[in-house]
């Protein structure tokens, strides 16, 4: 209990009730909107941020019923001088009265009495029937490693002057361990002596909880956010590895087919977005033939950016032995349903024979390629082809159609139309076909197609892959 000289200044004066009933009646709709925030938070500890934020309410909320309490203790003003020990009482139960309300003391230098609140009787889990503790006896209360910190605290005070504003740790009679956090002044005397030390008390540990509980979760936050980055980086470096690194209308290596013009583009996901399995690929095979294909692999990450980096192996080892789509996206299927962690896919595979002008294809669940000619387009025609990964020992067919010199096939993957509201976005593709038929190269029509779908935030990554029929 606070005396009225506090280091040689008057006490201040208590605030007028109605400004408390104000500040009281703020701090109720203040908790009541946090309260609302934190129920909106989902509590299943899934998300790292969804727990860091629901950490932050709990704090707050427990730092507003301390400042509620301690405005109605404000408003009650302050307890009366006990002049003799009060029955025992109840203790208070934990998690309420204990953690809002603060005990205070004054410890009387020159006569070695001292005078506790019965609050502080409860916080500290002493009898209030008991005598007060002097300083010399408070630190048997205390943890051993934390004593050394209270008697530093109350030297300054009682020698220097100096204000005591620390927390320490006691052990209650049951065991139980707490963090305490005490204020106090030395007050002086006539004679400008240190008479007396007075100090407030309060019960700080679901406080220090809740900081514990918002610090591990922020940890463990930025720890997930890194290994997101690393994870991206990874994924991000796998893919520019695998996918052809085509700048411009090239040729394939070893100058490439002279029957068709080239071109290709890797969309990727919104800024942040994880890394998709989307791939494209072309590769001249024995005997003057090419192999175009797409695909896209469901999930995103490392994980299935390496499984991309297998299935498209996989799928230019089995063209370059010869194996025709239809055959090789069974194999590709089989391939898919043998791996230790399932994952599905689509992809468009097809061969191109150069002297015929012959396009042979097969597909898994995957947009048909579109064929533009004279200046319109036309999506071809799918042949049966289920999910890769989705039905074991599933066969897929195979279709043909015939290019003439001048010819345009797009192949692309689902994400390059994402974010569009036409009712069938490949409609946007196949309303370029001027465009294209305006176009020198395949590489202007590429750009064409970025420009066109390629401004959009996507979620997702998205390839197009363009050949055009020269000779």
């Amino acid at each position: 209990m606070p005396s009225h000289l506090s280091a040689g200044r008057p006490a201040a004066q208590p605030p007028g009730r109605g400004s408390v009933e104000a500040l009281i009646s703020q701090a109720r709709r203040l908790k009541g909107d946090v309260d609302a925030v934190r129920r909106d938070t989902p509590s299943d500890g899934a998300d790292p941020q969804e727990r860091w934020q629901r950490a932050l309410c709990d704090l707050a909320l427990t730092q507003l019923d301390d400042l509620d309490a301690h405005l109605a203790q404000l408003r009650e003003g302050p307890p009366p001088v006990r002049e003799a020990p009060a029955p025992a009482a109840e203790p208070a139960p934990r998690g309420s009265s204990l953690l809002s309300r603060v005990g205070s003391a004054e410890w009387n230098l020159l006569t070695d009495e001292a005078s506790w609140s019965g609050e502080l009787y409860q916080i500290l889990g002493r009898d209030p029937a008991t005598a007060p503790l002097t300083l010399d006896e408070l630190p048997s209360l205390v943890l051993d490693e934390d004593r050394p910190r209270l008697t530093a605290m109350v030297t300054d005070c009682l020698v220097d002057a100096k204000p005591i504003d620390g927390e320490f740790r006691i052990v209650r009679p049951g065991g139980e361990v707490r963090t305490v956090h005490m204020m106090g002044e030395p007050v002086l005397g006539a004679d400008g002596s240190t008479a007396s030390m007075w100090a407030v008390l309060r019960d700080v540990s679901e406080l220090r909880r809740s900081q514990r509980a918002v610090s591990e979760t922020r940890d463990s936050l930025q720890r997930q956010r890194q290994r997101e980055q690393t994870e991206h980086r990874l994924a991000a470096e796998l893919q520019e590895a695998v996918l052809p690194s085509w700048r411009g209308s090239l040729r394939l290596p070893h100058q490439g087919p002279q029957s068709l013009d080239l071109a290709a583009h890797h969309l990727p996901a919104a800024t942040g977005s994880p890394i998709g399995g989307d791939w494209y690929d072309a590769l001249e095979l024995p005997g003057g033939e090419t192999l175009l294909s797409v695909g896209d692999l469901t999930g995103q990450g490392v994980s299935v950016a390496s499984a991309m980096a297998t299935l498209l192996g996989a799928v230019r080892g089995m063209a370059m032995a010869g194996t025709e789509p239809g055959r090789l996206m069974s194999w590709l299927n089989q391939l898919l349903d043998a791996t230790v962690q399932p994952a599905l896919g689509s992809a468009v595979c097809c061969r191109y024979r150069p002297e015929t002008r012959k396009l042979v294809w097969a597909q898994a669940g995957h947009p048909a390629p579109l064929l533009f000619r004279g200046g319109t387009g036309r999506r071809l025609r799918s042949p049966n082809g289920v999910l890769l990964g989705a039905t074991r020992g599933a066969a897929y067919d195979q279709a043909e159609v015939t290019l003439e010199s001048g010819d345009l096939l797009l192949l692309h993957t689902d994400g390059l139309s994402a974010g569009h509201d036409s009712a069938d976005p490949v409609d946007r593709l196949l309303d370029l076909a001027p465009r294209f038929d305006a176009a020198s190269t395949a590489q202007d029509c590429v750009r064409t197609v970025v420009e066109e779908l390629g401004a959009t935030e996507r979620a997702t990554d998205a390839c197009v892959l363009i050949a055009r029929v020269t000779a």
